[in-house]
């Protein structure tokens, strides 16, 4: 049994076809192995498929040096998990516990038969998948953060790593095993700290910074010009990057911050057609970022577009935050919107130390037994109070307006009233924030009586008003009054995706327009490449 993906012993008994393993055989190569033999260690690029033809090969856990799980992979099994997709940075080390012999398979050629063969794609895709989930769940992973509980920059760390379906393993300053590890690593035991593997200590730690080191956006370093920019992440945006590869062209998304935009943030879609007991917003997304991998489309993450040019030749080039430069022929703008930043003081003391845009596990790891502020008449509101509600001490719903009957659904807003943990508050705000390091009281103004209330809440999610994000287009396309991107008859154009500019199309919440909703955005991103293709292959 594989012990990395112990949930798929009833799912995967057979392995691989021979059919399978013959063509695999045809693009790879035979080798011969002795015991001790290292297949691949943890922090190098998954760049090779590992089938085992005979003997034995053990994961290896990089925090440990030693086996990971209790048994091992034998004749017709396979090494690797999700990062084989992308090419990123392996989680795992393998090494052969005796004398093996491995078909060896190229990345590239591998994933061009999986892409040829949906049976073989199916079956590998279905393992590297559950060993991802496994990874996630285990609290086993070669990532550890000490101390997110009293560093707001370890805990922007947590909230990249969750949204990004990075395994991590979080630690709490002075326990017992962050004591450990800070005497093998000869670090303060006493403060944060990002540790990767067993004694590599990352150096003033940014998001960006783990996205570099586990290989997450290889692809801004590759000088080749692209037939399609996808920016931003979202629904939209990686339904656009699956259809991109199932068409043959090479794609390139690029999000700021995590794949899944502001779908990412909600914590349950429960009106997405297939999913009938509801879906978490990354979730969802990620198994569409899986599907555009395996169709060869390429991710950078997080990585934000500055500006954009079209050039003499008609090449668009992308100006990314750090001065790289990206190329392609077309580009599809699907940044989508971002909840507004209300006009609090001191709220960005507080950001990420108590106010958060993001309901996910693992801001509400933070709201246990204490009360919690929601801002916002919306479904993500909604969602979120939801969600919060099951460990949150109380939550509080904070409402602009007398009613939310004309912004929220009707199913959501009838569990808002029945739950006894969520209060809503109309014709209310936040007045003010409060605390030292971390967020410890908000004060509500009820503006129907004008009086206010002191509330004892460590966390605050503010979920309203809706920015789109364009200044990057360096006024290239035509846009409305509010900031969204003008598409369609709007510009004289016949195709309703395509922006003023040829060659620059705007797909979901971006979009002037656009229906709001997650379905609506994965519908445009798909229908949308058509057109592109149309552009490249003119």
């Amino acid at each position: 049994m594989d012990t990395l993906a112990p949930d798929l012993a009833t799912m995967v008994r057979t392995p691989l076809h021979d059919s399978h393993v013959a063509q695999m055989r045809e693009i790879g190569q035979v080798i011969q192995m002795p015991a001790g033999t290292m297949l691949q260690t943890a922090g190098q690029a998954s760049d090779k498929f590992f089938y085992v033809l005979s003997g034995k090969v053990e994961a290896i856990d990089p925090r440990t040096g030693g086996r990971y799980g209790k048994a091992y992979l034998g004749a017709t099994q396979f090494f690797g998990e999700i990062s084989f997709l992308s090419g990123s940075q392996a989680m795992l080390g393998a090494r052969c516990h005796d004398a093996c012999e491995i078909l060896v398979v190229d990345r590239v050629p591998m994933l061009d038969l999986m892409n040829r063969v949906p049976e073989l794609s199916d079956i590998v895709i279905t393992v590297l998948a559950a060993r991802r989930r496994r990874l996630l769940e285990s609290g086993e992973a070669a990532l550890t953060l000490i101390g997110a509980e009293q560093d707001r920059n370890i805990r922007q760390i947590a909230a990249f790593a969750g949204r990004n379906h990075i395994p991590v393993r979080s630690l709490t300053l002075g326990e017992h095993e962050a004591e450990a590890l800070a005497n093998t690593c000869d670090i303060n035991a006493g403060k944060p700290a990002v540790i990767f593997g067993k004694d590599d200590v990352m150096t003033d730690p940014t998001p960006a910074k783990i996205a570099r080191a586990l290989g997450l956006d290889m692809a801004v370093n590759d000088s080749r010009v692209f037939d399609v920019l996808i920016v931003g992440g979202g629904p939209a945006g990686v339904a656009a990057g699956v259809y991109a590869g199932t068409e043959g062209l090479s794609a390139l998304v690029v999000e700021d911050l995590a794949i899944g935009g502001q779908a990412g943030t909600s914590s349950r879609i429960e009106n997405y057609m297939g999913f009938p007991t509801g879906i978490s917003g990354a979730d969802l997304v990620w198994r569409g970022e899986v599907q555009a991998m395996k169709f060869g489309t390429r991710f950078a993450v997080p990585r934000r577009v500055r500006a954009l040019e079209r050039r003499e030749d008609g090449v668009f080039c992308a100006t990314l935050d750090d001065g790289a430069e990206v190329c392609a022929k077309s580009v599809v703008v699907a940044t989508g919107v971002q909840y507004r930043r209300l006009p609090i003081d001191r709220l960005e003391d507080f950001e990420g130390a108590g106010v958060y845009y993001a309901a996910t596990d693992v801001e509400a790891r933070y709201c246990r037994d204490t009360d919690v502020i929601v801002v916002g008449g919306g479904n993500s509101a909604g969602q979120a109070a939801m969600y919060l509600s099951r460990t949150a001490r109380h939550v509080h719903v904070l409402v602009r307006g007398p009613s939310l009957a004309a912004s929220m659904s009707d199913y959501l807003l009838s569990r808002l009233k029945a739950d006894p943990a969520i209060t809503i508050h109309y014709q209310s705000e936040i007045a003010a924030l409060h605390g030292e390091a971390f967020l410890e009281q908000v004060t509500v103004r009820h503006k129907a009586d004008g009086s206010d209330q002191v509330i004892d809440a460590k966390a605050a999610f503010i979920m309203v008003g809706a920015a789109p994000n364009t200044g990057w287009l360096s006024d290239l396309v035509a846009l409305d009054a509010k900031g969204f991107v003008m598409t369609g008859q709007a510009v004289d154009k016949s195709t309703p995706y395509e922006t003023s500019h040829h060659g620059i199309f705007a797909v979901g919440d971006v979009r002037a327009g656009s229906v709001k909703r997650v379905a609506s955005a994965v519908g445009e991103g798909s229908v949308v490449i058509s057109k592109v293709w149309e552009v490249v292959n003119a």
